[in-house]
């Protein structure tokens, strides 16, 4: 692990090194692009602003690097119970030091390929879902369509953008958020949601956005994380019948606007549902896994566990996943708001879903507020922030809803426009889990250091 991990990062750096001319220029010449640094913050969709005069071909190579230091305590009151197969009490909690986790590392391609149309591929370098080098996805974005010599159509593309590919889901705002990966420079804190959501599908995007400030989104997916031709045998319990994989259909809704140069307001609603697919992964399609390492795991557990391409059992320590992998409909609200320094980004989410083995549908709530500052003014590379986030949810084979809260504070400084630290105190608690569960009466609290460069 160690001489792939040293091998993958070198590649990366010397790659850098490589196109540092290249993507110096190519950082001017990008059209509606994000950012991958600070300037990147607080920025959704892309801009329809055309700011950027073309000049052919562009390449930009960008990378994300983290590295974190884990500081964090834990309990739980779970019942002492043995298995067969396992050793001791499957419900004693993995003893933990203060030490540093395994590092994240992303590479980023971005290519003008002509006027108005750009494609992005992103790889995660080593993460620690998986060890190894994968390839989150890919999808080519267009502005323009001056290939098809219409000024009709170059009038419509004004206000209209088209993403295709494996792309992420733009389902809610939260993902443009989060850590992903080596890629934890828009995150103002280090872990993301207690439910995730977030996914690459294979699909097409389409978008609308008027001068007022309204727009909106409409798209659709396969539905999928990683596509299949095999024919499908399973049964759906539901029909009765052979399952089908159907396509995902989602949509936004929204308002941007900065009011005047101190305040901005954006609220936006979106949707995205699929009825029958058997392994959805909205909400448990992150392929790097989470930034708290073997919290409320078992040893006994993890040891008579057998992957080779992971680096523990179980890579989403302090999330959530309700478990809606063959039908999910889901409602997300979110609200940005940013007053000078003072920005406050809000959740609300409703979900129901089920596995292919169940008739009914199950619910899962999630509500979660960020308050951040940003300071000093015209400059704001330090902030101060805190966040309280809530899951309620219903869980397959449960008798009662479970609910898992966190509060999150945090402190961060960027050195530069490509140098980030933060440093969180995290406190995260498990409610109504039985008692013959390792989560009952479960804890975790204490301290998380990280840095982070991107480029």
């Amino acid at each position: 692990m160690k001489n792939q991990y040293s091998t993958l990062l070198g590649s990366l750096f010397i790659a850098g090194l490589a196109f540092i001319p290249m993507s110096v220029k190519a950082q001017e010449t990008i059209q509606y692009f994000r950012p991958n640094n600070q300037l990147g913050i607080n920025v959704f969709e892309t801009s329809k602003l055309d700011t950027v005069a073309f000049k052919g071909l562009r390449v930009k190579i960008g990378g994300n690097f983290e590295l974190t230091f884990q500081a964090l305590g834990e309990q739980n009151t779970a019942a002492p119970l043995t298995k067969t197969g396992y050793t001791g009490n499957v419900n004693s909690l993995i003893p933990l030091s203060h030490a540093f986790q395994l590092p994240m590392a992303n590479l980023n391609v971005d290519v003008q390929l002509a006027d108005g149309i750009r494609m992005n591929l992103t790889q995660y370098l080593a993460s620690r879902h998986h060890e190894n080098t994968w390839v989150k996805g890919g999808y080519i974005q267009f502005d323009k369509l001056l290939f098809l010599h219409s000024t009709v159509i170059d009038d419509i593309m004004k206000s209209v953008t088209i993403k295709i590919g494996q792309n992420d889901v733009d389902y809610g705002d939260q993902h443009y958020r989060r850590s992903d990966g080596g890629n934890t420079i828009y995150n103002p804190f280090v872990e993301n949601y207690i439910m995730d959501e977030f996914s690459t599908e294979l699909g097409a995007q389409f978008y609308y956005f008027n001068k007022s400030g309204l727009f909106a989104m409409v798209g659709i997916t396969d539905g999928l994380l990683n596509e299949t031709v095999v024919g499908l045998t399973k049964i759906d319990a539901k029909t009765g019948q052979v399952n089908k994989y159907e396509p995902a259909f989602l949509g936004k809704l929204g308002f941007d606007k900065q009011l005047n140069k101190d305040f901005r307001f954006r609220i936006t609603g979106s949707f995205y549902t699929i009825n029958s697919c058997n392994s959805n992964t909205l909400m448990g399609g992150d392929r790097t896994g989470s930034h708290y390492f073997n919290l409320m795991e078992n040893q006994a557990v993890a040891n008579a566990t057998t992957l080779s391409e992971a680096v523990d059992y179980s890579p989403f320590s302090g999330r959530l996943n309700p478990g809606f992998s063959e039908e999910i409909h889901t409602y997300m609200g979110n609200l940005f708001l940013k007053y000078q320094g003072l920005e406050f980004f809000g959740t609300i989410e409703n979900a129901h879903g089920r596995t292919i083995t169940e008739t009914t549908n199950r619910q899962a709530t999630q509500y979660a507020a960020d308050l951040v500052y940003r300071f000093p003014a015209n400059k704001e590379n330090f902030w101060v922030g805190f966040r309280y986030n809530t899951v309620t949810a219903a869980l397959q084979g449960y008798t009662s809803n479970v609910t898992v809260n966190r509060e999150a504070g945090s402190l961060g400084w960027f050195l530069t426009k490509h140098i980030m630290t933060k440093v969180e105190y995290v406190n995260q608690e498990y409610l109504n889990y039985p008692t013959t569960n390792i989560l009952n009466g479960g804890k975790f609290h204490g301290v998380m250091l990280e840095a982070s460069i991107a480029f």
